[in-house]
């Protein structure tokens, strides 16, 4: 006879509040509770030299932020914290953004690949949110793809590595290097 066992209770917000404040970084996707270790130097220089290039030409009515910021793109089912995020404040509340940034970048690491490539892609793709960048500076090369959501899809709008330049178009004109990224 084969034993069956019951699936695990979906997580809620509560439970993810109630995660030990440990050093590692906790999300709640799709009712799961995951956990990524700190950052990387790498991993941190490119989310601060990325968020300052965000920052020098962000429209004045919308914010960059980097994390930790709670985002909370499902109510009690997935609450993310993408490494930089842009935002309408007029969304946001002293515990996070409530619905979809305008941008959410997510720089991998080697415990978080996998993940932020697919898992958070396909959230970020069904929660509307309109732009999606990935900065990987685990090769010799910093690399930047970009995704736009078209007619409720993601659409890759960039793929660029090294010395090559990019100029988004949204949320707002910018041009980025991914070389520039990298110390």
């Amino acid at each position: 006879m084969e034993t069956m066992t019951a699936p695990a209770a979906p997580k809620t917000r509560a439970d993810l509040d109630a995660m030990p404040d440990d050093g590692n970084r906790y999300e709640l996707i799709e009712g799961e509770i995951v956990m990524a270790p700190a950052p990387r130097f790498g991993h941190q220089v490119a989310v601060t030299r990325l968020s300052i290039l965000l920052g020098n030409v962000c429209p004045p009515e919308w914010e960059v932020l980097v994390a930790p910021f709670d985002v909370e793109l499902e109510p009690d089912r997935s609450v993310v914290e993408p490494d930089i995020v842009v935002v309408d404040p007029e969304k946001c509340d002293d515990r996070g953004l409530y619905g979809s940034p305008l941008l959410a970048v997510e720089v991998l690491s080697p415990s978080t690949r996998s993940r932020d490539l697919l898992r958070k892609k396909a959230l970020y793709e069904r929660t509307g949110v309109p732009s999606y960048w990935v900065v990987d500076t685990a090769d010799d090369q910093v690399s930047l793809t970009a995704w736009e959501l078209r007619d409720g899809r993601y659409e890759a709008v960039a793929a660029v590595a090294g010395d090559e330049e990019w100029s988004a178009a949204l949320p707002f004109e910018v041009t980025v290097v991914p070389a520039r990224l990298a110390r």
